[in-house]
């Protein structure tokens, strides 16, 4: 089971959407409209859905390649189709065991364990028959998101100068949530780092990068990760940087935080600035993207595919502990 966000379909899908996503959360209405322009400006259409169904099939046809036969069922957290939705087809269909693929690559309370919580909502919906369901471990170290990450970078520098700086960017955080990510705690950022590392370790290690933070959506008083993606570019702009390329390493797909946050806000703030502006790829449905995630299920599965992961931090854990990634408090 594919595990993601979901998104709009329609203009009239938005509002509804937006509902979902901040239910709870105390956002003003005016704040929430703001957001809806964003999907209006793509025809009320988020990428997101599209790309996990071409995600879906690129799966669906390498396991076709290597003889597996299984179902792929897929649910979102926020819009149809949802995951109680999949979980209860699945119950249906007589599935008794399943795996869960999230379309994020590290460890946080939205990222992972909000998705556990996602899964146990739906096996109580769907009942006595609702399929024992893991998940796969977190995949940012994994070769072949490295890969699919590496490539894109490539391809961006070429429309850059040289002495440009690379951008890494992530969904930022509560400064909380973020501190208590992972048995641990920090397991988020420290996760970010390292992939951004194995990144420029494939591309050119002598090439000077940056982590920083967009999409902030939490009220002024709480602190979340800084510094934002725009506020950076103006700093690099001071220092006399030429050009940036703006990788986001902390998504899977170029779903609407990276179209108009990166491709839109971003692009507009550069421009202003005078700096060149580039940005890579998402891992999307690049190969190497795919088959680790084939690679993922294998190993999970025990079918004797070895964890295969780069750099210090080793394969992640594949079992939660008990109280990992919380919630941020919320007053």
């Amino acid at each position: 089971m594919l595990l993601s966000f979901g998104g709009p379909e329609a203009p009239d899908d938005v509002l509804p959407f937006l509902d979902n996503v901040t239910r709870g959360r105390g956002i003003p209405p005016e704040r929430l409209l703001g957001v809806a322009e964003h999907y209006y400006h793509f025809g009320g259409v988020s990428p997101i859905n599209a790309q996990n169904r071409a995600l879906i099939a690129a799966v669906r046809a390498d396991l076709d390649r290597r003889g597996i036969v299984t179902p792929i069922y897929w649910g979102n957290r926020n819009w149809a189709p949802y995951v109680e939705d999949a979980v209860a087809q699945m119950a249906d269909d007589g599935v008794r065991r399943a795996l869960a693929v999230p379309t994020s690559a590290y460890a946080s309370y939205s990222a992972c364990r909000q998705y556990w919580e996602d899964i146990a909502r739906g096996q109580a919906a769907a009942g006595p028959t609702a399929p024992e369901i893991d998940k796969v471990r977190h995949y940012f170290n994994h070769p072949g998101f490295i890969e699919a990450n590496a490539d894109g970078l490539r391809a961006a520098l070429r429309a850059v100068p040289p002495g440009s700086r690379v951008v890494f960017t992530a969904h930022s955080i509560p400064v909380t949530m973020a501190a208590s990510s992972g048995p641990d705690g920090g397991l988020y950022l420290r996760e970010l780092r390292e992939a951004a590392a194995l990144v420029i370790a494939e591309v050119d290690s002598s090439l000077r990068w940056d982590l920083v933070w967009q999409s902030r959506s939490g009220p002024p008083s709480v602190p979340w990760l800084e510094p934002d993606v725009n506020d950076h570019l103006t700093a690099l702009a001071a220092d006399g940087v030429p050009g940036v390329v703006v990788a986001p390493i902390g998504f899977v797909s170029d779903h609407i935080e990276v179209r108009w946050d990166l491709d839109t806000e971003a692009a507009e703030t550069a421009a202003s600035l005078g700096l060149t502006f580039a940005r890579a790829d998402t891992a999307g449905t690049h190969p190497a993207f795919v088959e680790a995630i084939v690679e993922l299920l294998l190993e999970r599965s025990g079918i004797g595919c070895p964890a295969r992961a780069l750099g210090s931090m080793g394969p992640s854990h594949d079992v939660c502990p008990a109280g990992c990634c919380p919630a941020a408090r919320r007053t």
